[in-house]
């Protein structure tokens, strides 16, 4: 091994690279707007919802109904005519529609059980589902509290102190902003080296380095290296003005120990991108591919949906994937402040990894190249 071959050959990747104009909008793209969009949209979340009441009663507590929806959750109610209300529906204007029937106060205070409609457009299934659950517990409320003629829930005789540590807010943006820009290391360190070896295939480059005094070995460590190094720059600014300066994410942990944790990513992601793209013959083929690899190691590795709530065997399997290790020290360090006493296991991890995963790709490369 010369490393001066290994420096001279990752720097010709990185000037391949720069005068690759998609993937230097994808790499701007994944790590700027995306991750910026993706942690505004609040898909989980009951936002804005458009609802309309058809107001049959026109009764004190029918307009208290009327009156407890409000923005953000919903937008002001629009009061309609039963008439109009299949026809919005059919439109598509309204999430949901509820129909306060006549009498329904008189009924209420008379001890009978009138009833409400609500109808609920289920082609918007998020809204539909959480709105649902809303709305019963808005009309609820009102309906409790004229009854009672008083606002106030009955005391409880255990009191629940509650103390929220680390997102003391409850706001899922400050968990999707770390996770978003955890997801597109993965990706794009894949993508990348994957695409520098197929484009050099298709350009006939390859043959011209294999007429060269360079070994496989250093042909690799070149490609490993120097798209690492691109992705690593691009995530740690990234973190630094997108989520932290744009978005305000608070930061509690180190920031080196996170890069740390994501250099070692690399080793190993960057490794099964040259893997991968030794198998492929094209670049469709390798996208083909890169999804078979690239959605469970995004769904299965915590960073969507916590590992425990997985099966067991699933959990196991996913241990031998690098990305499960980083989810679990990224949340720690950037999260909950950890430092190396408590993030050390997942670090070994990622090397060992990272060595097996680099051993294999290697030997698949020469084989490639031969």
């Amino acid at each position: 091994m010369r490393p001066a071959n290994i420096l001279h050959l990752g720097i010709k990747e990185i000037r391949g690279l720069l005068r690759d104009t998609t993937l230097l909008v994808l790499i701007v793209y994944s790590f700027t707007l995306a991750i910026y969009s993706q942690t505004k949209a609040v898909p989980e979340t009951l936002n804005r919802a458009a609802i309309a009441i058809v107001d049959e009663d026109r009764s004190p507590l029918s307009s208290r109904i009327v009156t407890a929806f409000y923005p953000p959750y919903f937008t002001p109610p629009r009061v309609i005519t039963a008439t109009e209300m299949d026809r919005r529906m059919d439109a598509g204007l309204d999430t949901f529609a509820l129909d306060i029937p006549p009498n329904f106060q008189r009924d209420l205070l008379a001890g009978r059980k009138p009833a409400i409609q609500l109808n609920v457009d289920a082609t918007r299934m998020t809204q539909a589902f959480s709105g649902n659950v809303y709305i019963q517990s808005i009309v609820g409320a009102e309906i409790t509290e004229f009854s009672q003629r008083a606002r106030g829930t009955a005391a409880s005789p255990v009191e629940l102190v509650q103390r929220l540590r680390f997102n003391p807010e409850l706001n899922k943006g400050w968990f999707g902003a770390v996770m978003n820009v955890v997801l597109s290391i993965t990706m794009l360190s894949i993508v990348l080296t994957g695409a520098a070896l197929i484009r050099e295939r298709e350009h006939g480059t390859i043959e011209h380095l294999l007429a060269m005094p360079v070994t496989p070995f250093e042909i690799m460590t070149s490609k490993v290296w120097s798209m690492g190094l691109v992705v690593l720059a691009a995530s740690a600014l990234s973190l630094i003005v997108v989520v932290q300066g744009m978005l305000g994410v608070p930061i509690e942990g180190s920031i080196p120990l996170f890069l740390l944790g994501a250099a070692l990513l690399l080793f190993a992601t960057t490794s099964l991108g040259i893997f991968l793209a030794s198998i492929a013959g094209s670049m469709p083929q390798f996208g083909l591919l890169l999804m078979m690899v690239l959605l469970p190691l995004q769904m299965l590795s915590g960073g969507m949906t916590p590992r425990e709530s997985m099966p067991e065997i699933v959990q196991t399997i996913m241990l031998a994937a690098p990305n499960t290790h980083f989810v679990i020290l990224a949340q720690a360090v950037l999260f909950r402040g950890a430092g190396l006493d408590v993030v050390w296991p997942q670090l070994l991890a990622l090397i060992g990894i990272g060595a097996a995963l680099f051993a294999v790709s290697l030997r698949r490369f020469r084989r490639f190249l031969r």
